[in-house]
C-alpha cells in the first residue's frame, strides 16, 4: 500500500491542469477559470499495487486558470495551484501516511504548481502542453498530452471550454523513493475540466 500511497500524490499535481491550455477557435484572447466551484473539474491518478491491481486517487482542492490567444495559440499561458493535503485515494489511513514526511510531507510542502512553458499543436486537434512542476519543493519540466472537448455557451449564460489530458511522472524525479517497488515507481495523471470566460 504505502508503494501506491506515494506514487499517487505526485501524480495529481502534474497534470492537472495542463490541459487547459490546448489551443480552441475563439475570437479574440480570452482568460478562463477552472470551474471547481461547480465540481466541473477533476484531477485524477492511478498507480500500480505490485503488479496486480491499480490504485486510484484524486485531489480535490486546486484553483488555477488560462489564456488563450486565437491569433498565437503558442503564447497561451496556465497556471495551477493545489493543495496537497486533499489527496484522496478513499482510504483515511492510507491518505494520512501519502501526507507524511515518508511521502508529499504536507506539513514542508502544502502546495504543488504547474505553470505552463510553451504549447506544440499536434495538428490532428490534439496538442502537447509544456511547463514546469513543483512537488516537495523540487521542480521539474513535463509534458501532457491535451485534448479539447468542446466548447460554447452555457445553461447560465456563460462561455465555457472543456479539455482533458494525460501524463506520467517518476516519483523519484520529486524526491519520493519510499519503499517503491518496480511496479510503483511512476503514476498516470488524468484529468478533464472545464474552464469559465471571464
Amino acid at each position: 500500500m504505502k508503494r501506491l500511497s506515494l506514487t499517487t500524490a505526485a501524480m495529481a499535481f502534474a497534470i492537472g491542469l495542463s490541459t487547459t491550455v490546448l489551443p480552441f477557435k475563439a475570437a479574440q484572447a480570452a482568460n478562463y477559470v477552472i470551474d471547481t466551484a461547480r465540481a466541473h473539474a477533476f484531477v485524477q491518478f492511478r498507480v500500480q499495487h505490485l503488479g496486480f491491481s491499480w490504485l486510484y486517487g484524486r485531489f480535490n482542492t486546486f484553483s488555477g486558470g488560462f489564456s488563450y490567444d486565437a491569433a498565437s495559440p503558442e503564447t497561451s499561458k496556465v497556471n495551477v495551484t493545489i493543495d496537497t493535503s486533499s489527496l484522496d485515494t478513499n482510504h483515511g489511513e492510507r491518505d494520512k501516511h501519502l501526507r507524511s514526511a515518508d511521502f508529499l510531507d504536507t506539513a514542508n510542502f502544502p502546495k504543488a504548481t504547474f505553470i505552463s512553458t510553451g504549447l506544440t499543436q499536434n495538428g490532428d486537434g490534439s496538442a502537447k502542453l509544456r511547463g514546469d512542476f513543483t512537488l516537495h519543493g523540487i521542480t521539474k519540466p513535463i509534458t501532457i498530452d491535451v485534448k479539447k472537448m468542446g466548447e460554447g455557451k452555457d445553461p447560465w449564460g456563460g462561455y465555457r471550454a472543456g479539455f482533458e489530458g494525460t501524463t506520467t511522472i517518476t516519483m523519484a524525479d520529486y524526491g519520493i523513493t519510499y519503499n517503491l517497488g518496480p511496479a510503483s515507481t511512476k503514476a498516470e495523471i488524468s484529468l478533464t475540466f472545464e474552464g469559465v470566460r471571464k
